[in-house]
């Protein structure tokens, strides 16, 4: 019997009695095996998102020691982290030469943190619990909401259903800090997954390197548990989350010698403590109809309680905040999938009960709002969004927020992205500037006749262009961007600093600016190494009483490096990583300290700094590694960071002028075990 098949060798196969056969038959041809490798950058931009997004990965996390997500953007170029004060140890964030509070910070696209979190919020989120960070530059999407005008940082949160089964994380400092971590995931059945994630950090070494009698990082103590639950029906379309959590964080600082028991109010050493309770929980639905899956919905829900009980010498700082929020999204195609629409209604409201002092403030917000954003592909070249959405607030009444993003695609590996769009945002002041509270300063707000502690929300137009082109250098991987955004507020909270013996808050009265522009070079010239350049300049102005003047403590010139080396695996699954980042900052103008005597003063601008991070991981295998690594390698540590340290209960005290580390060089350790 002769069998053939086209492809296969022909086989002659002698049948000698009647029985069943079977019989393999061989290719005619045999093709050695094709390997495809790629290695996906940890930080990469987003080509085909009409916004000029930043993708940060877990592992792009790994290379610093990110003990929180304030921690999580050193090495990151579009983020810039600074110190506000000498005396909370706190990390702060800028982007586009904007603080934080003008960046809308999300969870899995839920404002989360903001309000009474503004201050300390970013380290409430331990590193580990963080899968991604997307860093959208500019006027975000009106879905989720009017308050965006520099951008939007989103943070995805580790899934039950891809987290490790069980993880554990131990990191120790030389500057007496000690963290845990544990994640343990559960599968309960198909359809239902939970996870637990346990995070507790503690400090109780007394560390004064600079010998001004202050703590360089205040005693603290942090215990933050979360609770997730997942639920997938992909046959049905049904995806939800549960997300509950509940923390308390203790801070204790000031002098060395301060004991809350004996000094507290009282003239004998100067401190503070700063005490938050929070508790949270999210409600996330999604529904993909089975046979249009182009056409879903989802809800998202939140509900949190903050509560900060704090003291900064005799000054006295205490916030309730109760926040709800709620999304629904309805999303289709207007005809084909060139067309796409996204439109929802939401609502918030938030409760406000602030003690400074012996000043109450307090007040209650909500808001209701529609929006639409219609997105247009034509499935080659050019991709449209375009948004608006109404909405009206209890205080500001009713206000429009458009918002628009393009992405042009001119040639291979190539995109131009444009944006516009507008953004509102209700004024926290003593919650954004709780450095103001640990100096002598006294608190003048000369506008008394809006709705926010006497003064009006804030208002700004946020344009931006940016381009980026990939190409092969040397047969390997490039990239290079180049972005410009403009920043201009119709109303502005100004937070002048220019009196060194008071802090004024006013309305806007004439212009407030921030330009920047921002280049930035990628390249891996080999398999084990990859390399990142960053240039950025900012100017950032605005009108005071004195007149116009450059942002203060900002620097205006800022270079960034950054190159990660990865041995290759060997069948142990054993590798050597090693990463270090290089800052250079240009020189900060002081505000003025002129009428202060000449011992009290400050130059009109900071020298310029140069700081270096590096890190070295040993990974023994896919379950265990291994890590050390310091921050501000350079040991660059500002001289005298506190004004009158000397007598912290005197008119001259001041710990907010800080332009650098107060603290120099510091070296940890750390495990990692993954079962």
């Amino acid at each position: 019997m002769i069998v053939s098949f086209v492809g296969y060798k022909t086989d002659t196969i002698q049948v000698k009695e009647p029985a069943r056969i079977e019989h393999w038959m061989v290719p005619d041809s045999q093709l050695d095996a094709i390997v495809l490798k790629s290695r996906r950058q940890t930080t990469f931009k987003s080509y085909l998102s009409a916004q000029n997004v930043i993708n940060i990965s877990s592992a792009e996390l790994l290379k610093a020691a990110c003990c929180n997500l304030a921690e999580s953007f050193e090495t990151n170029p579009a983020i810039d982290v600074h110190f506000p004060d000498a005396i909370t140890g706190n990390k702060k964030i800028q982007m586009l030469g904007l603080t934080s509070p003008n960046t809308l910070i999300s969870i899995e696209n839920i404002p989360a943190i903001r309000g009474a979190a503004h201050a300390f919020g970013l380290s409430f989120y331990p590193g580990t619990w963080v899968e991604s960070i997307q860093i959208s530059k500019g006027a975000g999407s009106v879905v989720q909401g009017y308050e965006s005008i520099a951008g939007q940082i989103n943070v995805e949160l580790q899934k039950p259903t891809t987290d490790h089964p069980f993880f554990l994380n131990a990191y120790a400092s030389a500057d007496g800090r000690l963290e845990l971590n544990n994640h343990s995931n559960f599968k309960l059945n198909p359809k239902w997954h939970t996870g637990l994630y346990l995070h507790g950090n503690f400090r109780e070494s007394k560390m004064d390197n600079n010998n001004d009698g202050f703590l360089d990082n205040p005693l603290a103590k942090q215990l933050n548990v979360l609770n997730r639950w997942q639920y997938t029906d992909e046959e049905k379309g049904w995806v939800g989350f549960l997300t509950m959590r509940m923390l308390t964080d203790n801070k204790q600082t000031g002098q060395v010698d301060f004991n809350p028991d004996s000094d507290k109010f009282q003239n004998n050493f100067w401190g503070g403590e700063i005490e938050t309770l929070r508790a949270d929980a999210s409600l996330k639905i999604g529904y993909v109809f089975p046979d249009i899956p182009y056409q879903s919905f989802g809800i998202q829900s939140a509900f949190s309680y903050h509560k900060q009980d704090s003291y900064f010498g005799f000054n006295i700082f205490d916030i309730a905040h109760q926040s709800f929020y709620a999304n629904g999204i309805f999303s289709s195609i207007i005809g084909d999938s060139r067309h796409n629409f996204q439109t929802g209604l939401s609502f918030t409201h938030d409760r406000y009960d602030e003690l400074v002092n012996i000043e109450n403030y307090g007040r209650e917000e909500f808001s209701t709002g529609v929006f639409f954003e219609y997105a247009y592909d034509n499935l080659d070249n050019l991709l449209i969004t375009a948004g608006i959405r109404a909405d009206y607030h209890n205080k500001i009444k009713g206000f429009i927020t458009p918002r628009l993003h393009a992405r042009y695609t001119p040639w291979n590996q190539s995109a131009i992205k444009l944006s516009m769009g507008r953004g509102v945002r209700t004024p926290s002041i003593f919650i954004e500037n709780q450095q103001l509270f640990a100096s002598s300063r006294q608190i003048s707000i000369l506008n008394n006749t809006g709705d926010f502690y006497g003064l009006d929300a804030e208002k700004a137009w946020n344009y931006g262009l940016s381009f980026m082109q990939g190409f092969n250098l040397w047969n390997k991987n490039a990239e290079i961007s180049i972005d410009f955004y403009r920043t201009d507020f119709q109303n502005q909270i100004v937070v002048d600093w220019e009196d060194p013996r008071q802090v004024r808050f006013y309305n806007l009265d004439g212009k407030s600016f921030a330009n920047t522009f921002q280049s930035e070079f990628s390249y891996a010239p080999a398999d084990f190494l990859s390399l990142r350049l960053s240039y950025r300049y900012l100017d950032a102005q605005t009108d005071y009483l004195e007149g116009r003047k450059e942002k203060a403590l900002t620097p205006k010139h800022r270079f960034f490096a950054n190159a990660g080396f990865q041995s290759p695996i060997t069948d142990k699954n054993r590798q050597w990583k090693f990463d270090a980042t290089y800052n250079f900052l240009s020189k900060q103008r002081f505000p003025s300290t002129d009428t202060n005597p000449e011992a009290f003063r400050r130059s009109e601008y900071s020298p310029q700094i140069n700081t270096l991070n590096a890190q070295l991981t040993r990974v023994f295998s896919s379950k265990f590694e291994v890590y050390v690594g310091g921050e501000n390698i350079t040991n660059v540590r500002q001289n005298n960071p506190i004004i009158s340290a000397e007598n912290p209960f005197g008119e001259y005290f001041d710990s907010t002028l800080v332009y650098g580390p107060v603290f120099g060089s510091m070296y940890y350790a750390g495990l990692r075990l993954k079962l």
